[in-house]
């Protein structure tokens, strides 16, 4: 074990009086792909990262993949070993990763947190290059893999080995128990890698030289096993290039559906249809394709209510050229594209994204959009920005946007070629904290340090007859400003999690009037006259 010696982050002079604004505290982590002059594509798509409270002490801790050998896809050196770090509250961290036995063995790319056996400790989820990794938590600071146990470690009979990118844990029958959704990107072999060329040198290829590959569903038995149920979900039948997944109850009907960008392919949006099915439905909702029909690089997504009309919309980010667009829920079934509306289009045409997060940085009521940015290529030429500065777009009511990079603090760091993020208070003062990876350079922790004397609240939540986390239960605060809506759900951005309580701003109010719980066992319940300023612990009710 060892101590990191980062001080904690102290507050420091905005000059330019942004509502966001964040502070830069290094941490001793460094992403390691094991680039090479080959440009084998996993090596440029590494990088998820996790905030969750691995050890139940009410702080929440920090975990990081990372690569591997690109030959052998095995951590034959310390420089692959993935990383936790436990928080004291104090902006410390420190190195806890041999003790919980979580170094890896493999080239992980996703992490995916979830309490999937309901015994009050959370577990993990690696996806990775030809192998994924589940790690039981066993409540006394250690982790066990259980891959083999669980039944989880087996090839795809038609694809062989896949390429995992991303997992996400949801209860997709309301059957109390999580259920593990793997994404899958393209077919690949690190002896067949094409050799492609831009800009006057070898690069990454475009997915176009990859085969698609299918993503999976595994039904969680309740005996520490899982049963692939991907064909009769319906995801086998629909191969793609997935780069992420979100979920979310898109028409409130007590069930969480999907939203999977594709790399230079369509969307897929998989609407649950109870008992372990689902249809997929991009194009009838909307969401396959930008409206003007150009596929674009899908990277990240996340889906949360953005305009607190009580309907997850959805924000998906891409490369240079292509905007990260944003897809307005109708409450009819169906989204509508408000990029252009929103300002988005022009905020975004110039930037390269890797992993969007929905959640509210200036505590007043609106939840804005962190994008952390970077190029899927590596070498820069006159044409592309490969290293770039992470972005928060500050949501100023409604759908529209106003882009913070300079002023929100993020070019207090050289630009980096960022790809994993993940949000949650790390110093408990009520303001959200930022964790990103970034390719051959050490990751980041931004520290919220924004102005102002905005109110906040926070629900961490326990299931009884629902999943102990509460994945699926939607949340609604009523204070006299108005309404606003948000669900527990941990997957987020790209390759990662955000597994801390569920986060509400509330501006000038210094109580919630109302707070409305429905859990995904269809239980509702209620709260009235919240004091702001702490987390609040529910548990379901027998009722």
């Amino acid at each position: 074990m060892s101590r990191s010696q980062t001080p904690p982050s102290k507050a420091a002079p905005d000059p330019s009086g942004s509502p966001v604004h964040f502070v830069y505290q290094p941490i001793d982590f460094k992403l390691d792909s094991d680039e090479t002059p080959d440009h084998h594509a996993p090596e440029t798509m590494a990088g998820g990262v996790a905030v969750f409270d691995y050890n139940n002490d009410g702080k929440l801790d920090i975990f990081f993949t990372n690569g591997a050998d690109i030959k052998t896809l095995k951590k034959d050196s310390p420089k692959y070993s993935n990383r936790l770090f436990e928080n004291d509250g104090q902006g410390h961290f420190t190195d806890v990763t041999e003790k919980a036995g979580l170094a890896g063995t493999g080239y992980d790319t996703g992490v995916a947190i979830g309490d999937y056996d309901n015994d009050g400790f959370e577990d993990i989820f690696l996806a990775g290059v030809h192998r994924n990794t589940l790690y039981h938590n066993n409540g006394d600071g250690t982790f066990t893999d259980v891959t083999a146990k669980a039944g989880l470690h087996k090839p795809d009979p038609e694809y062989g080995p896949l390429w995992a990118v991303a997992g996400a844990w949801i209860d997709v029958n309301n059957d109390g128990l999580l259920d593990l959704v793997v994404i899958n990107y393209l077919k690949w072999d690190v002896n067949h890698e094409p050799v492609c060329a831009g800009y006057g040198h070898n690069d990454y290829c475009h997915p176009k030289m990859y085969k698609p590959t299918p993503n999976q569903l595994f039904i969680n038995k309740g005996d520490g096993t899982f049963r692939d149920a991907s064909v009769e979900a319906g995801f086998r039948a629909h191969p793609g290039k997935g780069m992420g997944a979100a979920a979310a109850d898109s028409e409130l009907t007590g069930r969480m559906d999907l939203i999977v960008p594709n790399d230079k392919l369509m969307n897929q949006f998989y609407k649950n249809k109870g008992g372990g099915k689902f249809e997929e439905v991009a194009f009838e909702e909307n969401v396959a394709l930008r409206e003007d029909g150009v596929y674009i690089s899908g990277m990240g997504t996340d889906f949360r209510d953005l305009d607190n009309d009580g309907y997850p919309d959805i924000v998906i980010v891409a490369l240079d050229g292509e905007t990260f667009p944003v897809f307005k829920n109708t409450g009819k079934g169906s989204f509508t594209e408000v990029t252009r509306e929103s300002g988005m289009t022009k905020l975004t045409l110039p930037m390269a994204g890797y992993s969007p997060m929905i959640t509210d940085f200036d505590n007043d009521g609106w939840k804005d959009i962190f994008v952390s940015r970077g190029h899927v290529q590596s070498l820069a030429s006159t044409n592309l920005k490969i290293e770039q500065p992470n972005t928060v777009f500050r949501n100023l009511g409604g759908m529209k946007f106003a882009a913070l990079t300079g002023d929100a603090g993020f070019e207090a760091q050289a630009p980096a070629r960022h790809r994993g993020s993940a949000f949650g208070d790390l110093n408990g003062d009520g303001r959200l904290d930022v964790v990103v990876s970034a390719l051959s350079a050490p990751a980041e922790i931004w520290m919220n340090q924004s102005p102002g004397k905005a109110h906040w609240i926070e629900f961490k939540l326990q299931g009884t007859k629902s999943n102990r986390d509460g994945i699926g239960a939607r949340i609604k605060v009523v204070t006299r400003s108005g309404a606003q809506y948000n669900h527990v759900t941990y997957s987020c951005g790209y390759a990662s999690s955000s597994a801390g309580p569920v986060h509400f701003g509330l501006g000038a109010n210094t109580s919630a009037d109302l707070v409305e719980i429905r859990w995904p066992s269809g239980t509702v319940q209620t709260l009235k006259d919240v004091a702001a300023g702490r987390v609040v612990q529910v548990k379901e009710s027998a009722k």
